[in-house]
């Protein structure tokens, strides 16, 4: 069985990566113009489909990776790109503007940001994953992986927490203030999308590393 400081471990280092707080800004940002029905339907679509992910990384490792030929940092880089993708329809409104659109004909939104890119890659991203399989090394036996994904679960339990505070903070905001968010934080996106690039182009041995400022 594992530790329980070794498990304190898991769980602070999950939850700095996963970054609920910072997480509620952008889901409130990725569903304005929802229902709160559609919004918890978001939200149990995301955390459903992040404790699948979880589970499967926990098990297999980075076992599933090598067998569909992707490493971490090809991973990493790919989720850049797509995140990049989001944020320049965060910045110039495209996805507010098709949600009003569905809104006004009485149609479902035309995108579920559940899967991505709340699921895959915000929660369970290229960090997560590393740390899940770094993770599988201090387990031993079935107790120990369940351990260690009871972390896991624990660690998605906060961000369904700071999910359900999310649409009092939408309330507050208001259109206006949303749309405020909404920008400001779809460039806070395209720089972590283009760090997730950075990153994972250091990591694979591609690119050097900025020349320190004098």
């Amino acid at each position: 069985m594992i530790e329980i400081a070794t498990l304190v471990t898991a769980f602070t280092t999950l939850f700095v990566i996963v970054d609920p707080i910072g997480l509620a800004p952008l889901y409130v940002a990725m569903t304005a113009g929802m229902s709160p029905a559609q919004r918890r339907g978001v939200t149990f679509r995301a955390l459903s489909t992040s404790a699948v992910l979880m589970l499967l990384f926990l098990v297999l490792g980075d076992a599933v990776l090598r067998f569909i030929g992707i490493s971490v940092p090809a991973f990493r880089i790919a989720g850049g790109v797509l995140l990049f993708l989001t944020a320049l329809d965060m910045l110039f409104e495209r996805r507010q503007a098709r949600r009003r659109d569905n809104a006004e004909e009485g149609a479902e939104p035309d995108q579920d940001p559940s899967i991505f890119p709340l699921a895959l890659p915000l929660i369970v991203g290229p960090g997560a994953i590393t740390t899940l399989i770094l993770l599988t090394a201090e387990a031993t036996g079935p107790l120990g992986y369940a351990a260690i994904y009871g972390v896991a679960l624990s660690v998605l339990a906060t961000v369904w927490i700071a999910f359900a505070l999310a649409d009092p903070l939408a309330r507050v905001l208001g259109s206006v203030g949303l749309n405020v968010v909404t920008r400001v934080l779809g460039m806070l996106l395209a720089a972590l999308a283009v760090q997730f690039i950075i990153d994972g182009l250091h990591g694979s041995g591609f690119g050097l590393p900025f020349p320190a400022e004098n």
